[in-house]
Formats: C-alpha cells, structure tokens, sequence
C-alpha cells in the first residue's frame, strides 16, 4: 500500500482539480516546437524570444481548463509562469532534452544545473521527467535509466514533492523505422511499452504518477484486436495514478486513446501537441497561432476535459492507497522530527 507524505499528498491535490481528476497541459516540449521554428529561420538554433513567446502565449490561453500546467525552466517559466493562475498546479521539468543516443540505447540526464531542490525551491508542485527506455536495450544503459531515475525518486523522497515520471519507447538501430523526434513509433510493441512500465514499478523508484503512453500507435488503435485489455494490462502493471501522454497524436486519435485509457482505470492526462500543434502550424503569423489557440485548440481541450470528467478514475481513489485513501497523519514521524534537506 502507498503512503504520501505531507508534500506529496498536497502536490498531488495541487495537480488535480477539486474532484481528484488530472487535467494537465504540457508546455515544455523543447526539440518539438524549437525545430520548426529554427527550419523557418534557416538556423541551427531557434530565437529565444519566438520560443519563449509561444509558450507564454500557450500558459495564457490554454491554462482556463487545465487542472495544472508543465513548464521547463529555460522558456516557459522565465516568459509564462507570471501569466499562470495560482489556482493552477505548477509541474517542472528536470530532464535535459538531449540525450545520448548510441544506437543501442538512449541515455537521459537532467538540465544542467536544475535540481529537484530548485524545483522545490521555487514553489513548483511536482516534479516531471522523461526517460527514454527499451526493455531490449544495452542492458548497461538500462541500468543507467534506472539509476538516474531512482536518484531522482530519492530526491523527490527528499524535499516531498510528487514525481511525475514518463516512459517513451524508441527506436534501436536495428528497427526499420527510425527517429530522433519525440513522437510514438508507429512500429512499436506492446510487449515493450509494458515491459517497460513494469521495470520502474519498485518502491526504489519513488514514483507518484505515471504518465503513459498507448501500447498501440494512436493511430492504429482502430484496426487493433484486443486493444483494451493491453490498456488494462498496463493500469494493473503501474499499480498507482496514471495519465496519458498524446506524443504528437492527431486530436481524434488522442480522444480515442483517452477512451480506452480511462475504461482502465486512468485519472487524466497530461498532452500538449495533441492540443496546440495545429495552431503552431500557423507560425510566424502569431495572430494566426492565437486565433487556433483561442478557437480550435480551447475547443478540443474543453472536449477531451469533459470525457475526462464524466470517466477518468479520481487519483485518490486508487486502490494502491487502501480503502481509506491517502491521508496525511500528523503523528507520523517525518512530521514529529522536521523534513531533511528543506
């Protein structure tokens, strides 16, 4: 059974809304929305000012039905964080968006100089990071991923913040189909996005909140036999609240993936490009970008906000906290003797 400390019972309330359900934005893809705008300028890197300006712009318009936002420190917090409501639970991203990839197997590291202390520190309300993971990998590289996870959990253990872990399977030199991009494979297998969720399922890791993947491509979940009882199958492996990511799905690709997910017991999700991405094709026309982001992205969140009402699992009802739910006990002896490191 799941125990929750004073911080990460509130953090957890913080990210959700009054009735317990996860409704969150993404705001800190870095390669998704740097890329194209450096291909329109013909440079390597993409202007601070036009990225950074998006994301705000992203923090304005699209946080009225968010139950909390997740900003990275370098674009989205400097520029957006003045404009996000406090009602608004505040999520921060650690993990460093290069990676190293040696073709048989992706190494994650977090920001340079960027903590779980700093995140703690400047007020955020959960800790979120991205591993990359194939349970077929070099097996030194996966224990790399673990142990970088594992110390973050300790870290999160440390200064009682939730952490909100997510898995993205990948390409190995030896798949067909290849990509750097952060988007789900279309070739991927069930068996290893399982598989990998199953490997990070230990207490050691000290994860709150999974933020999951489909096991089946978004776009081939119409033409796949048996697909709910793989989303059920991946509920009962997490063992704990769990939300879905969209990598880069189209919107009624998405929906249809939140269909299955919340049939399987899900408590939200956590999407960004699902949202927002066709409206950032309009860019440079920034009036252009606001329009969809005020009109067709604003729809679509009120749309997949009022499926996840009327059919995501409220967090503190999962059965990993037992039949009373998680509840803060003064008498515990981390509050009797102070929290270490705060």
């Amino acid at each position: 059974m799941v125990e929750l400390t004073a911080g990460k019972l509130w953090g957890m309330r913080r990210m959700a809304d009054e009735a317990g359900i996860f409704k969150m934005t993404a705001v800190d893809q870095r390669p998704p929305i740097k890329g194209p705008i450096a291909a329109h300028y013909g440079t390597h890197e993409a202007p601070y000012d036009d990225v950074a300006r998006f994301k705000s712009m992203l923090v304005e318009t699209l946080q009225g039905a968010s139950s909390a936002m997740l900003l990275d420190p370098h674009y989205a917090i400097p520029r957006g964080l003045k404009h996000l409501s406090p009602t608004k639970g505040l999520i921060v991203t650690l993990e460093n968006s290069v990676f190293e990839d040696t073709g048989r197997g992706r190494r994650s590291s977090s920001i340079d100089d960027w903590s779980v202390a700093k995140i703690k520190r400047m007020g955020g309300d959960a800790v979120k990071v991205l591993a990359w993971y194939r349970p077929d990998a070099d097996p030194a590289i996966n224990q790399h991923q673990q142990d970088w996870t594992q110390s973050i959990g300790e870290a999160c253990a440390k200064y009682d913040i939730p952490f909100l872990f997510e898995l993205l399977v990948y390409p190995l030199d030896s798949d067909a189909e290849q990509t750097q991009d952060y988007v789900e494979m279309n070739t991927k297998r069930a068996d290893d996005v399982l598989r990998s969720v199953e490997a990070f399922t230990a207490p050691d890791f000290g994860i709150d909140v999974f933020k999951l993947e489909s096991p089946v491509a978004a776009k081939s979940i119409a033409q796949t036999d048996g697909v709910q009882a793989l989303f059920d199958e991946m509920g009962r492996i997490a063992g704990r609240p769990w939300v879905m990511l969209s990598a880069g799905a189209g919107k009624p690709e998405f929906k249809r993936v939140l269909e299955h997910a919340y049939k399987a017991g899900a408590s939200g999700f956590l999407a960004g490009r699902a949202i927002w991405l066709d409206a950032f094709q309009a860019f440079p026309d920034w009036a252009a970008i606001e329009d969809g982001l005020t009109g067709e992205s604003t729809a679509y969140m009120a749309e997949i906000a009022a499926l996840t009402d009327a059919h995501a699992t409220p967090w503190h009802t999962h059965p990993c906290y037992g039949p009373e739910g998680p509840q803060f006990r003064p008498d515990d002896a981390s509050f009797r003797h102070g929290y270490e490191g705060i």
